[in-house]
């Protein structure tokens, strides 16, 4: 096969790629179908270059002794791609931080994933440096949100949103006067936020910037995704297992209220090129 990448991993390193990454079935596939011991899996091109973004992702916040294997992993792959500088594009790589302060405007990149979903849902944008007001807008869109409640950040211990005139929530940062570059400077590292929607559904997402490029004559942009964005007031995410439970189950006893509210859903439904147009639309 032209395309194919031999990659040799360990044992301990196949069971820490499966148990602390979101890979694709496929990508996880090859991994459990690799025999014991040392073997060699091979890979294409974009599902190395998927194996990248999800390792940089989780090689952060991996616990010892998953971080150090990931991080294992990581090497072989620059190792195996030397020359493929896109290999290590979402890492911490230094000609890109370069490129990103003397190339023109910085792009930041982020992987968003909705937190208590299985099968996981999830976006990866390129969005221009911007508030977190903003920020906040091209998530709703990525996602398919509605925009009809409120929200917050949780960085570093801080909550950002929208403060209320009355004054209640003092502790509430507001996100249109704080950048991303205020959070990330172009030697920043990799770090994790969580991002609430609908303080009732209480829906939150894992952020996680994973670096940054330049040029942002293509952003924002949302580069890749996975399943549609549940909709609105369903109840959080045990209330979208029981609402995809009636629509599944003619004889549910809600399967006809279900469609008269909403229609039809398809939960594997996304589009890319539909989430960047949306996206572009953010004021």
């Amino acid at each position: 096969m032209k395309d194919a990448h031999p990659l040799k991993l360990t044992l301990l390193q196949r069971l820490s790629l499966i148990e602390c990454t979101r890979l694709k079935p496929k990508v996880v596939e090859k991994l459990q179908e690799a025999a014991t011991g040392t073997q060699i899996v091979s890979f294409t091109s974009k599902e190395l270059d998927h194996l990248v973004g999800e390792l940089v992702a989780a090689v952060r916040f991996a616990p010892n002794p998953h971080k150090k294997r990931l991080e294992a992993v990581l090497t072989k792959i620059a190792e195996l791609r030397r020359s493929d500088r896109v290999a290590l594009e979402g890492a911490v790589s230094t000609q890109i931080r370069k490129e990103a302060a003397n190339s023109g405007p910085p792009v930041y990149q982020f992987k968003i994933t909705l937190l208590e979903v299985e099968p996981a849902i999830w976006r990866r944008i390129r969005v221009p440096d911007c508030s977190l007001a903003s920020f906040h807008g091209y998530l709703q869109a990525a996602f398919g949100w509605e925009n009809c409640h409120l929200h917050q950040f949780e960085i570093s211990g801080q909550s950002y949103g929208m403060p209320s005139p009355s004054g209640f929530d003092d502790d509430l940062l507001d996100g249109s006067k704080v950048t991303l570059s205020d959070l990330h400077p172009a030697k920043g590292r990799q770090n994790r936020w969580v991002y609430e929607y609908d303080f009732g559904d209480s829906w939150r997402h894992e952020v996680v910037f994973e670096g940054l490029s330049v040029g942002g004559d293509e952003c924002p942009s949302c580069v890749e995704g996975e399943r549609a964005c549940p909709p609105e007031d369903t109840g959080g995410p045990w209330g979208f297992v029981d609402y995809l439970a009636a629509l599944a189950d003619p004889k549910h006893e809600q399967h006809r209220e279900m469609l008269e509210w909403r229609g039809r859903f398809d939960a594997e439904e996304f589009d890319a090129k539909k989430a960047t147009r949306e996206m572009r639309q953010v004021k």
